[in-house]
C-alpha cells in the first residue's frame, strides 16, 4: 500500500488537496464568515446574510457552467496542468488580498472571497481530472483517498495554527484578533501556493492525441461537449451515478454548513466547543479517508461509499434524538469524520472508473458541475420541514436530511458499473 502512495507524481499530486485544503478550513469555513460579520457592521443582518449568499451562489453557479466547458477545451489542448496553475494563482492572490480589507468594505471583501471561491473550485476540476495521470485503475480508490487524508491534515494543521494567533495574538507578534484574522488569510495564500509547486513539477499529464493550439482547442472542445452531453444520456451507468451523488453529496455538503449553525443556534453550544469539534473532524478524517481507501479496494468503491451513507444516516438520527452537550456533538463529529472523506473520495474515484480517460478533465467538469449545484436540496428541506409539517420546529428540521442519503444511496445500489468506450473500467 505505501508504495504506491510514495511514488513521487501521486506524492506531489496528493499535495495539492494539502494545499488548497486550507482555504476550506481557514477561510471558507472559519474565519471568513465571522470576518464578513465584522467588516459589514454597517448593513443589516438581513442585508448583510443577502450579500453573503449572493456572492455564494454566483461564484458557485459561474464554476459549474464553465467547469465543463473548461474541462472540454483543456482535454483538446493537453493543458491540464495549466488551467489548474490558473485557477489556483487567481483563488491564491484574492485570498491574499483580503489582508488588505478594513471595516466598511464589505463589498470588496465579498468580491474577492467570492473570486477565490471560483479559483478554489475550477482549481479542483483539473486536479480531480488528474487522478488517472498518477495511478492505474486498480489504484483509484487508495490515491483518491490519500489526497482526500492529506487535505484534511494540511486544512486541519494550518486552521489550528491560525486558531491559536487569533485566540493569543501576542504569541505571533500581533496587535489583536482582527490583526490575527487578517495574517491567517496571508498564511492560506503562501500555504496553498507553496504545496501546489510539487504537483507543477512532478506530475506529467497523459499526452493528448493530436493536441490543439489555443484557438482550435476552443473550438474544438466546445463541439467535443456536444458531444459528450450526447454520451452521457446514453451512458446509463454515468448518468444513474451523477444524479445520485447530486443527492447524497447535498446531504453530505448540507452537513458540512449547517453543522456548526445547528450546534450555536439551535442548541446553544459554546463557540470554542464548536471549533474544537471541527478540529477533530479534521484530524479523524485522515486514517478514515485512508481506510476507506483500503476499504474500497477490497469490496469495491460502490459498496464502501454506501456504508458511508449509512453512518450519515444514522448520525442524522441521533443528532435529532439525541444530541444535547458538547459531548454529544463531539461524538457526532467524530462519527461524520470517520466518513466523511470516504465518502468523497471513493465517489471520485468510482467516477474516474466510469468514464473515458481521454476526456477525464470534461467528464470531471460535469461531476463538479453537479458538485456545485449540490447544496440546494438540504437547505431547501431544513427550511421548509417547519412549514409543511405540522408541529415540526427547527430541530426536527435535520431529519429531513435523512431522505438525501436514503435516495441517494438506493439510487447508487442501482449503479450497475458497464464498459465504458476508453474508461478506466476497474472494480467499483
Amino acid at each position: 500500500m505505501s508504495s504506491i502512495l510514495m511514488h513521487r507524481p501521486v506524492l506531489a499530486w496528493a499535495l495539492y488537496d494539502w494545499a488548497n485544503s486550507a482555504f476550506a478550513t481557514t477561510v471558507m469555513a472559519g474565519f471568513f464568515p465571522v470576518f464578513y460579520s465584522a467588516i459589514s457592521g454597517d448593513l443589516s443582518i438581513q442585508d448583510a446574510q443577502f450579500w453573503f449568499n449572493v456572492a455564494l451562489f454566483g461564484a458557485s453557479l459561474l464554476v459549474a457552467i464553465a467547469a465543463p466547458i473548461l474541462g472540454a477545451i483543456a482535454d483538446r489542448g493537453g493543458s491540464r496542468k495549466r488551467f489548474l496553475a490558473l485557477f489556483a494563482m487567481i483563488g491564491i492572490l484574492m485570498t491574499a488580498g483580503l489582508v488588505w480589507v478594513h471595516a466598511g468594505q464589505w463589498p470588496l471583501g465579498l468580491a474577492l472571497f467570492a473570486l477565490g471561491t471560483v479559483g478554489f473550485s475550477g482549481a479542483n476540476v483539473f486536479y480531480d481530472s488528474m487522478l488517472p495521470d498518477v495511478s492505474s485503475a486498480r489504484d483509484f480508490d487508495l490515491v483518491s483517498a490519500f489526497g482526500y487524508a492529506l487535505g484534511y491534515v494540511g486544512g486541519g494543521l494550518l486552521f489550528a495554527v491560525n486558531v491559536l494567533m487569533v485566540k493569543n495574538p501576542e504569541w505571533f507578534g500581533l496587535s489583536d484578533p482582527g490583526e490575527a484574522v487578517r495574517v491567517s488569510f496571508l498564511s492560506v495564500a503562501v500555504w496553498w501556493a507553496l504545496f501546489t509547486v510539487p504537483l507543477l513539477r512532478f506530475v506529467k499529464e497523459t499526452p493528448t492525441q493530436d493536441p490543439a493550439p489555443p484557438a482550435r482547442a476552443i473550438r474544438e472542445g466546445w463541439r467535443q461537449l456536444r458531444r459528450t452531453l450526447s454520451e452521457i444520456r446514453k451512458l446509463r451507468a454515468i448518468l444513474l451515478f451523477l444524479v445520485a451523488y447530486w443527492i447524497y453529496i447535498d446531504g453530505v455538503n448540507t452537513v458540512i454548513k449547517t453543522a456548526v449553525f445547528f450546534g450555536d443556534r439551535v442548541l446553544g453550544l459554546d463557540q470554542s466547543a464548536l471549533i474544537a469539534a471541527l478540529l477533530v473532524t479534521q484530524f479523524v478524517a485522515f486514517p478514515a479517508a485512508l481506510l476507506f481507501g483500503w476499504l474500497g479496494q477490497r469490496i469495491g468503491a460502490r459498496p464502501a461509499i454506501l456504508i458511508g451513507l449509512a453512518v450519515y444516516f444514522l448520525a442524522i438520527v441521533y443528532a435529532w434524538r439525541f444530541l444535547r452537550t458538547a459531548e454529544d456533538f463531539l461524538i457526532l463529529a467524530i462519527a461524520i469524520g470517520l466518513v466523511q472523506g470516504g465518502v468523497q473520495s471513493l465517489s471520485r474515484s468510482l467516477y474516474a472508473r466510469l468514464i473515458p480517460v481521454d476526456k477525464s478533465a470534461e467528464f470531471f467538469g460535469f461531476f463538479n458541475m453537479v458538485g456545485k449545484f449540490a447544496t440546494i436540496l438540504g437547505p431547501l428541506l431544513i427550511a421548509l420541514t417547519p412549514l409543511v409539517v405540522p408541529g415540526a420546529g427547527p430541530r426536527d428540521s435535520i431529519l429531513s436530511l435523512s431522505l438525501l442519503f436514503l435516495i441517494g444511496g438506493f439510487l447508487l445500489w442501482r449503479v450497475k458499473p458497464e464498459v465504458v468506450p476508453g474508461g478506466s473500467n476497474g472494480r467499483a
